[in-house]
């Protein structure tokens, strides 16, 4: 066979090896997604990257962080990345348990490393316990000077983790936030919030266009009477209602407390970079989200903490892309239809 021929053979067995490949390829069952990246475009956000951690049990995070994610990146043109609490099988899965007790368990958190290049965090976590490795990439935002917007159980949001260390002190997310769950002043499962605006604090750039906040969670008790943090900017207290009815009347018998405050944050970098700007938001659930003081509140803290606060209007586009139809919060997964889903689902 001269040298032309065997060129031709080999080259025919190559294209079949290779229409074989394609074909085995075609039948090889699709890798699930772990995460959701949204991309940006034109809008105040473009070229920033934002990364939404969905990793609670309770308040329906992997419903209300990708609906946050769609309206940053087509509205604000915010490039958006949704990190999901996941199970050994790469699901969604809020039904875990929680907080894992074995010492050499851990949640799993997949993309954390997105948390490197990020611009900014929305965050919503409670009892996560993070392998040294994931925990290094939270950390490290901590550090970098850039925005935390901080929601309802991010306040108790890790546990079992190794500590977040300041200068060789540990710092608990008490210290970070400004306050952390004591215990519920509103009646869990039984009395909405209503938000009021602080009087001092109105014209600050988060309440710009805030007129309404009302959700179906309860009021934290983060801080003890009379012990608001002086580093904190107090912007809205939460008035317990006598019931989730949207006319209850309030229940004049608890106080208002503080439910959304901000402050600053300097971690290991010191004056190196920006202090971090922070806003702690205890309301966050799915539920609450489907108003839209509650949605403003959050898109207008992002903007604040990526000092883009010059570009904060009133009547800023908040509305939900497409339909967005929050599921009841709570711990009985089988009677409120909770189960493990690929994240494609939450797309």
């Amino acid at each position: 066979m001269n040298y032309a021929s065997t060129l031709g053979v080999l080259t025919l067995l190559l294209a079949l090896l290779g229409c074989n490949s394609i074909l085995a390829n075609e039948h090889r069952p699709a890798e699930p997604e772990l995460w959701l990246t949204f991309p940006g475009g034109d809008g105040p956000g473009k070229g920033k990257h934002i990364v939404l951690i969905a990793a609670e049990q309770e308040y329906r995070a992997e419903q209300s962080m990708p609906m946050l994610a769609k309206i940053l990146s087509q509205r604000h043109g915010f490039t958006c990345t949704v990190l999901f609490l996941t199970n050994d099988q790469g699901l969604v899965d809020p039904t875990g348990e929680s907080p894992i007790k074995e010492a050499d368990k851990f949640n799993r958190v997949p993309g954390m490393d997105r948390l490197d290049k990020a611009d900014g965090l929305i965050w919503l976590s409670r009892f996560l316990k993070l392998n040294d490795e994931d925990a290094k990439h939270l950390y490290d935002y901590f550090d970098s000077g850039k925005p935390i917007i901080a929601l309802r159980t991010a306040n108790h949001g890790l546990q079992g983790t190794k500590p977040y260390v300041v200068n060789g002190k540990n710092v608990s997310l008490r210290d970070m936030l400004g306050g952390a769950f004591m215990n519920h002043h509103g009646g869990w499962k039984r009395e909405a919030t209503s938000g009021i605006l602080v009087e001092e604090s109105k014209s600050h750039p988060v309440l710009r266009g805030v007129k309404d906040v009302w959700g179906t969670s309860d009021v934290y008790r983060c801080h003890k009477d009379g012990e608001f943090p002086a580093d904190c900017t107090a912007l809205l207290l939460g008035q317990p209602m006598m019931s989730h009815d949207r006319a209850a009347p309030a229940n004049t018998e608890k106080a208002a407390l503080p439910i959304a405050w901000t402050k600053e944050w300097v971690g290991n970098k010191g004056n190196a970079v920006p202090p971090s700007r922070i806003l702690h938001f205890t309301m966050g659930s799915a539920e609450d989200f489907a108003n839209e003081g509650v949605r403003r509140v959050v898109i207008n803290g992002l903007y604040w903490g990526l000092h883009m606060e010059d570009q904060i209007k009133p009547d800023m586009n908040v509305d939900t892309v497409g339909q967005f139809k929050p599921m009841v919060d709570g711990f009985d997964y089988e009677k409120l239809g909770v189960r493990p889903r690929p994240a494609s689902d939450y797309r």
